[in-house]
């Protein structure tokens, strides 16, 4: 999931009660829900390296320990530099000690809070493999790719869960300094325990809606010949809509499912793409950097030479006469739909990369959306 989910499902999970037993359990958590995307960094080494590392040795179960110690660290080193402020400040003020106003503080217990930071860590995992993007959570022992694609990776749905959980505690605590009620610590636990749970349920509903689907596809025949696998790719808030991915030995079939009212729109010439030829430029493709990758990644990637057609962001080859350089696109059909719901998309799907290949063989470039690699 993107950013926003990850960091306020953190913050759910520490106010769900940990932060009752000991000191930092929501800053712990919220620094862990989000650490393992610190492999964002590799965007600076060019977007193919960002693709092949991303959601790698952090989103893993071997990776999470690490993580959470990683976020419990940085807990500590707050810690540690508010504990020098406050002696700093005590003895300015020459009090001579700063026990009375430590007494008042909630203590901290070390192995609790790794433990949700753990739980944290954990949850990015979970949530990441719900979406159609997916994970590789063995990695590197078992390098294939699991998602559930039971939600996109953005889901409107959970921010109104989050608004609920984070912010209508804090409006009734408004309230009550109003009139004068004695402030409660540790506001919200029912709250981040109903979001939570909230979270949980659309998961399995969705999980219901997409076997549904799967079922009624099952049923009805799309296509003229056998189908050798499936996809059905989530929409944005409705969980009754579903794009279908069929598969051929000479082509794919798409469609659109709504469970709710059991129908199946498919178009036999406009929502059919055959497979596309395989080239010596596209063989070659496939043994850049970017294609090995992508090959890697993209379980329904679609590779395809489109001529010498330039891509915005690098000028063709400048090649002497009598060479010749054409362009081989990669996309994934994972993303190739309006998944906001809404017209066609058109262009480009996103997360879609290109090669230029010289004379079918040689690489002369290759990026990523828009960037090129360096």
């Amino acid at each position: 999931m993107e950013p926003i989910t990850h960091f306020l499902t953190g913050a759910c999970i520490g106010r769900a009660g940990l932060n009752r037993k000991t000191a930092y359990a929501t800053l712990a958590a919220v620094l862990a829900a989000e650490a393992a995307d610190i492999d964002i960094l590799w965007s600076l080494a060019g977007p193919v390296e960002e693709l092949k590392h991303h959601r790698g040795i952090t989103h893993t179960f071997l990776g999470a320990p690490f993580v959470a110690g990683a976020a419990v660290g940085v807990v500590w080193l707050w810690n540690f530099w508010l504990e020098r402020r406050r002696s700093r400040k005590a003895n300015e003020a020459d009090t001579g000690t700063n026990e009375p106003a430590a007494a008042g503080r909630q203590k901290i217990r070390w192995g609790l809070l790794y433990l949700t930071a753990l739980i944290a860590a954990l949850s990015h995992l979970l949530l990441d493999w719900t979406n159609n993007y997916g994970l590789r959570p063995f990695f590197p022992f078992n390098p294939r790719w699991y998602a559930g694609n039971l939600v996109f990776i953005v889901e409107p749905v959970f921010y109104g869960l989050f608004f609920v959980a984070l912010v209508l505690p804090w409006l009734l605590g408004l309230a009550d300094s109003e009139i004068g009620v004695r402030r409660k610590p540790f506001r919200g636990r029912g709250w981040a325990i109903f979001a939570l749970t909230g979270m949980v349920v659309l998961w399995c509903v969705r999980w219901a809606e997409q076997a549904q689907a799967r079922a009624m596809v099952e049923n009805l025949q799309l296509t003229t010949e056998p189908v050798t696998r499936m996809a059905l790719e989530p929409y944005m808030v409705n969980p009754f809509r579903w794009h279908l991915i069929l598969e051929t030995a000479d082509y794919y079939q798409t469609g659109e499912i709504d469970t709710r009212s059991g129908e199946i729109t498919s178009d036999p010439v406009r929502d059919t793409i055959y497979k596309p030829a395989d080239t010596p430029a596209v063989e070659a493709a496939k043994q850049t950097l970017l294609g090995q990758v992508y090959l890697d990644w993209g379980r329904w990637a679609v590779v395809r030479d489109v001529g010498p057609e330039p891509v915005a962001a690098l000028a063709p080859p400048d090649l002497p006469p009598g060479r010749t350089w054409t362009t081989v696109e990669f996309s994934d059909l994972r993303f190739a739909y309006s998944f906001l719901g809404t017209a066609r998309a058109a262009g480009r799907s996103p997360l879609s990369g290109w090669a230029y290949i010289v004379d079918n063989r040689e690489d002369a470039g290759e990026g990523m959306g828009g960037q090129v690699q360096k």
